[in-house]
């Protein structure tokens, strides 16, 4: 099926929201939920995207495969944080929660299989710039998106009420400095900048005040005209705020 017909016929999904606004929440829980509305977000505009594109412009094609590509390492460097420190430490506090982990360990080695693979199809569409690449990497998307459509909904629905009753601020203060995140300082500027896009503002200032002050200035100086430069080249238009 032809990539541009298989999103025509995707069903419409509704991004699972998490807590409403004014239900106060962890600030654990409320970054489990504002990078699970930025990746499903960006994997459905993605997905969009790449359908309307041209399979042989080679600078659309290196626009559109470079965020898969940033996308898909950011997610499997989250997976790993929550693999290797956040859920440990909410067995620490919660035994009981292991059912839940363990279910969750089960469902993300699958998705972490697709995202290896949507770098895969990125790769292979920048290199043969065919028809058929092009293709396979906006179907890669659109399954992409549908699997972390339904992976988050349910670490929404059973791990981060968990979280919220279990996890100590103290606790969660370990977990984000032993967390090293991989990516460059442009690529962190611009994920903090699609994590701020839909954030509330509750969510907005807690996420600019947890940074360190030159992370800040730099983002307010250079980072944040940079980030909007980015989205205007990848989606035609500027970001919503």
């Amino acid at each position: 099926m032809p990539a541009a017909a298989a999103l025509r016929r995707s069903p419409a999904r509704t991004a699972p929201a998490g807590p409403p606004d004014d239900v106060p929440t962890s600030r654990a829980v409320a970054s489990e939920l504002l990078l699970h509305r930025l990746v499903r977000r960006e994997l459905r505009l993605l997905a969009e995207l790449s359908a309307r594109a041209a399979a042989d412009d080679a600078g659309r094609t290196r626009d559109l495969t470079r965020h898969a590509d940033l996308l898909a390492r950011l997610l499997l460097h989250h997976h790993t944080v929550e693999r290797e420190l956040l859920w440990p430490a909410l067995l620490h506090a919660a035994p009981a929660a292991r059912p839940q982990v363990e279910r969750w360990t089960d469902r993300v080695a699958d998705l972490d299989h697709r995202l290896r693979r949507l770098s895969t199809a990125a790769r292979q569409w920048a290199v043969a710039a065919s028809g058929k690449a092009h293709d396979a990497f906006t179907l890669a998307c659109l399954d992409l998106a549908d699997a972390v459509d339904a992976q988050t909904a349910e670490e929404e629905r059973e791990l981060l009420p968990l979280l919220d009753a279990h996890l100590s601020p103290a606790a969660w203060a370990e977990v984000t400095r032993a967390a090293r995140c991989p990516l460059s300082r442009r690529e962190r500027s611009l994920v903090l900048g699609l994590a701020l896009e839909d954030a509330s503002a509750d969510d907005r200032a807690r996420l600019l005040a947890g940074l360190p002050v030159t992370r800040r200035l730099a983002w307010r100086l250079a980072g944040r005209g940079r980030y909007r430069a980015t989205v205007v080249r990848l989606r035609g238009e500027p970001p919503a705020r």
